[in-house]
């Protein structure tokens, strides 16, 4: 007979733990195809044999109408070897994985949210797993926090302790159920098993559930590490477990029910809600409502995000956080389960030595979890996702790097929101969040996921990317790892060029890097910064004023000191600093020693680093407008800032642009003397807080209309955390694009140091190849 071909077909990218191998089997027996599939490494193998057309449809198929969670990045098809060919009639197979240490890097599959299919059947009393907390599929459930090697099968998982049940096992054997070589797939009679104290299964949860309904703090074993939680309408409860945590004022996250319950506290878009119910399941910033609003018995305690009018909100992502819900039907606040700045724990004896002191009660189970993956953060903007931090449900999913090189590389990150990047063949592995790396307990975690990320993905590295900053444990780590070469890549450019990696830009782009601090190629401390850049260089062409920060990291913590660091030793640029019958006020609200020791610093230049930050000026401002003087976390003076001024839409208030260095540099003073001038005569603060929002947008226009008059390129990135600030961002894009410019931001890459790694890598990996 004739007509019959025989095709081998090789499919790379995120193609294992999301239900590949059982689509390619359904596809290929609807076709009538011989044949079968198989898992290699990182990437799936087929042969298919049969018509002409049957086989280009399955191949068509796999290109354009994957699985959902599955991200096909190359498929390649060529002739079949003739020991290989499938007997005529002998139907398709799902063949055992093999190893292949030739094999491309191979990707890691994200976390997912549990599907409607699976909580239709946790929800049915006549199903079998009725209630069973740990349902999944192949379409959800845990996948990165699982996996202990590649290739994906649940003998290479931590499932592999639980020995599947006749009905599971048949589940798993049968092509045609949606469970078909699902890895993780499990039920009540197979495990895994909750357990509180002496308590087992059903017993277990409803002690968790008494507890929280009594005002108590619960450790809940999550999917990527435990999480503490308790009622969010209860300020008692939330009160206390700010003081456990030693977590004063940064906001909380909080897990709701449904969408319904999502509008009733906030404000929630088109756009919003597809996040919010999306496999990836993030936290996300909303506009929070008020009390009101939610109804009785259903609001949100004011201690829960004080000082914003954002709320994070998130939808259930397993089995266990749908039954807790249901049984409570009240906001539930659903935390990192740690003390502030150490690492989420993971293992069951480290989580009660580390939350002994916080939990009244730990609501655990027996399924081990293999990597540590905190919640992901994102908003909206302009009906955009920005992910704010990424890690479950988006790391360690790979992005492209549009520069690839041929030494495979490690991207170190920075010191706060860290992360590092794992890069090979152009394709970029972002690790997940880690944290402040100034605990020794989070560097310690970042090491491990470094040893973790770097043998699932099969990546060993030549090259390291780095800070410069000599005293980033980060830039430490570096140092020591034994590679062949080393590569510092400047802060302000890992910042820029993650946005423009990011979209793809292989020339060049002018960059805004606007952030707190980071260590400039002349000895100060940058953060305030325009740049004519590319992948491999930049210049310097605009830049914030610079002004000394009394006592270095606590002008961080305090920033009064920072406003007391510009009204006496801003840079001197022809303008004078604000007046001393304006500063009094200001000063004679804070305490008087306080003020004469940093007077005293300032003026003979002692413990006072100069750095032309756009963070710390906003830091200065809310100290001025009475928005916070002393911080507890990082950034909290700007979202105080960012919140006192709402919607109100003001004028910009003075400012000034000078030549110095040659350098544009945005002058301060006359923007701090209209500050005082209007506070000192009554002006409210959401209406000050509002034009100096305008007025750095309006600087920030003009710093970047100079350099583009200049000969500068018309793209324009935008980088660095104070591009969180939803306003900020907004009002520099309206501009911009009022000039014609094109302005790209981060969007799968946080703007903040948590993507510093991928611009490191994205860096490092266009000057190797230059030199290739």
């Amino acid at each position: 007979m004739t007509g019959r071909i025989i095709r081998r077909v090789e499919v790379f990218g995120r193609v294992q733990g999301v239900g590949f191998r059982p689509y390619v089997h359904r596809s290929a027996t609807a076709l009538g195809l011989d044949g079968w599939v198989r898992n290699v490494d990182g990437h799936v193998e087929l042969v298919a044999a049969g018509g002409p057309a049957a086989v280009r449809a399955l191949v068509a198929g796999i290109r354009a109408h994957p699985p959902p969670l599955s991200a096909v990045r190359r498929v390649e098809v060529g002739e079949s070897p003739g020991g290989e060919a499938p007997a005529r009639g002998s139907g398709f197979a799902v063949r055992a994985s093999r190893t292949d240490p030739a094999a491309a890097p191979r990707e890691v599959p994200p976390d997912a949210a549990v599907c409607a299919a699976c909580l239709r059947e946790m929800s049915d009393p006549a199903d079998r797993r009725y209630r069973h907390p740990f349902v999944n599929c192949a379409d959800c459930g845990p996948r990165a926090t699982v996996i202990e090697d590649l290739p994906y099968d649940r003998a290479r998982t931590a499932m592999r302790r639980f020995g599947l049940c006749p009905a599971c096992a048949a589940e798993y054997a049968d092509p045609a159920d949606r469970r078909f070589h699902a890895e993780p797939l499990a039920c009540p009679r197979c495990g895994p098993r909750l357990a509180w104290q002496d308590a087992r299964g059903e017993d277990a949860l409803r002690a968790a559930v008494g507890a929280v309904a009594d005002g108590r703090i619960v450790a809940v074993k999550g999917l990527g590490g435990y999480q503490l939680v308790c009622d969010a309408g209860d300020p008692a409860a939330v009160a206390e477990l700010r003081r456990r945590k030693r977590r004063p004022a940064k906001p909380f996250a909080v897990m709701v029910r449904d969408l319904a319950a999502v509008r009733r506290l906030a404000r929630v878009g088109r756009a919003e809600e597809e996040v919010l119910t999306s496999p990836q399941r993030p936290v996300v910033l909303l506009a929070a409502r008020s009390p009101r609003r939610a109804g009785p018995g259903r609001g949100l305690a004011p201690q829960v995000h004080p000082g914003t009018g954002r709320v994070g909100l998130f939808l259930p992502t397993t089995g266990l956080h749908h039954l807790l819900l249901r049984e409570l039907d009240r906001p539930l606040v659903v935390t990192s389960g740690n003390l502030s700045d150490e690492p989420i724990a993971t293992d069951e004896r480290a989580a009660r030595r580390a939350l002994a002191g916080v939990a009244d009660g730990f609501l655990t189970h027996d399924r081990p979890i293999r990597a540590r993956y905190d919640d992901s953060v994102v908003h909206v903007v302009r009906g955009r996702t920005l992910v704010l931090r990424r890690a479950r449900g988006y790391a360690p999913a790979p992005l492209p790097l549009p520069i690839p090189a041929a030494p495979p590389l490690v991207a170190a990150g920075a010191q706060l929101k860290h992360t590092l990047t794992l890069a090979e063949h152009g394709r970029a592995h972002l690790g997940p969040h880690t944290g402040d790396l100034a605990d020794a307990a989070t560097f310690e975690a970042f090491e491990t996921s470094y040893a973790d990320l770097a043998r699932l993905t099969r990546i060993t590295p030549a090259v390291v990317a780095h800070d410069p900053h000599p005293g980033y444990l980060s830039t430490r780590w570096a140092r020591e790892l034994p590679v062949e070469r080393r590569v510092a890549v400047q802060h302000h450019h890992a910042h820029v060029a993650a946005v423009a990696a990011e979209h793809g830009l292989t020339g060049p782009f002018v960059g805004v890097a606007y952030d707190g601090l980071g260590l400039g190629d002349d000895g100060t401390l940058w953060g305030g910064e325009v740049l004519v850049a590319d992948l491999t260089g930049y210049r310097r062409v605009g830049r914030f004023a610079r002004a000394p920060l009394p006592g270095g990291e606590a002008a961080v913590r305090h920033p009064a000191r920072m406003a007391l660091g510009y009204l006496h030793g801003s840079e001197p640029l022809g303008v004078p600093r604000p007046g001393h019958a304006l500063v009094r006020p200001f000063t004679d609200r804070l305490d008087p020693r306080t003020v004469r020791a940093v007077r005293a610093m300032v003026e003979r230049d002692v413990r006072c680093p100069r750095a032309s930050s756009a963070g710390r000026l906003f830091d200065a401002v809310a100290s001025l407008l009475g928005l916070g003087d002393t911080v507890s976390y990082e950034g909290q003076a700007a979202v105080a800032l960012e919140s006192a001024a709402g919607g109100l839409r003001a004028g910009a208030l003075p400012w000034r642009l000078v030549r110095a260095d040659p350098l544009w540099v945005y002058d301060p003073s006359p923007t701090l003397t209209a500050l005082l001038e209007g506070r000192s005569a009554g002006v409210p603060v959401a209406r000050l807080a509002a034009a100096f929002h305008g007025t750095v947008a309006a600087v920030t226009d003009a710093l970047v209309g100079h350099a583009v008059a200049a000969g500068g390129p018309r793209t324009v990135c935008l980088g660095g955390g104070c591009f969180q600030n939803r306003r900020l961002l907004a009002e520099v894009g309206r501009l911009l694009r009022a000039r014609g410019l094109r302005v790209l931001t981060g969007h799968a890459v946080p703007v903040n140091d948590g993507g510093i790694s991928y611009g490191q890598a994205a860096v490092a990996s266009a000057l190797l190849a230059r030199e290739e």
